[in-house]
């Protein structure tokens, strides 16, 4: 079935890529600013500029895109969103913003007390997952499917407790409850398993968990969240999302909590063989410390009395 049915509008979303322009705009603005010397901080770095691009590149393929409206059929499209955004999308954006910028936001009054309890690494790492896991409850995902404002305040404070996840880990301020060696391993494996239970009952139920994907009413009041109310009359017709997916509901929704977990397993792999090679590097250097003057010594020209 061709996706033309649903409208430029549904399949390339012209508000949010205006939005995706401004930040860059004024994300580039200020580092102007900066060389110009109209503000006393460094500009972003080319590496802390790329890092931010890409990242708001993928934003827009992922929420502004027809991957969204495909993401609204099928399941594991969805799950592929999530993962890209929570995973992905949060470390390259936290890594391309300044770290004067992290120092201004924090030192607010308003910011500073919340920043401080939810950065810390054991609310952090369960703070996510927890938010995680409840929205992926059948019964709380397909009410949030279906209330547009509901579904925008979730998806943003699931992302902003992606960042918090994500603090201790790459450490934008120096400091800030830091993580090294096994801490930051243990970490890492903390997160991949507490996100382990939702996955699983995606992947090993046994019939599909999610009504805006298998009930045609449900699914057809969800696509008010990327459809404009004059194509919506013409989604009626084709009565549940199935004539437009290419797999059956179990399979799809099956397949996307697979996706969501190998997409972590992949980043978190990376990150924990940084992790790793950082913690050994590290803890090779006292050692080459102490052997360095004991080399030293050993070639020196004995004195001759």
């Amino acid at each position: 079935m061709p996706f033309e049915i649903f409208g430029f509008l549904a399949l390339w979303s012209l508000y949010f890529f205006s939005a995706i322009l401004l930040v860059v705009f004024f994300y580039f603005t200020l580092a102007a600013l900066c060389k110009k010397s109209f503000l006393t901080e460094a500009p972003p770095s080319k590496v802390q500029a790329g890092f931010f691009c890409t990242a708001m590149a993928l934003l827009y393929i992922v929420k502004g895109s027809p991957l969204d409206l495909l993401g609204h059929i099928m399941f594991s499209v969805h799950m592929l969103q999530m993962s890209i955004l929570c995973l992905i999308v949060a470390p390259l954006l936290m890594r391309g913003i300044p770290v004067w910028i992290y120092e201004k936001f924090v030192q607010l009054p308003i910011v500073a007390p919340v920043f401080r309890l939810f950065t810390r690494p054991v609310i952090a790492v369960s703070g996510f997952n927890v938010i995680f896991s409840l929205y992926h409850i059948p019964a709380v995902f397909d009410q949030v499917k279906v209330v547009p404002l509901l579904h925008s305040v979730y998806t943003i404070v699931l992302f902003i407790f992606a960042m918090f996840m994500w603090w201790p880990l790459l450490q934008p301020l120096p400091g800030e409850y830091p993580l090294n060696g096994l801490k930051k391993i243990a970490y890492i494996f903390a997160s991949a398993m507490l996100l382990t239970p939702a996955c699983g009952l995606i992947i090993f139920a046994n019939a599909p968990v999610y009504k805006t994907y298998s009930d045609g009413a449900m699914w057809l009041t969800s696509m008010h969240l990327c459809v404009p109310a004059e194509k919506l009359s013409t989604l009626g017709r084709y009565g549940s999302p199935a004539i437009f997916s290419p797999l059956p509901a179990l399979e799809d929704q099956q397949l996307g909590g697979v996706i969501m977990k190998m997409v972590q397993e992949t980043v978190y792999g990376i990150m924990l063989a940084r992790a790793f090679f950082d913690w050994a590097k590290k803890e090779q250097e006292p050692s080459e410390e102490e052997t360095t003057p004991m080399l030293s010594d050993r070639h020196r020209p004995m004195e001759h009395r």
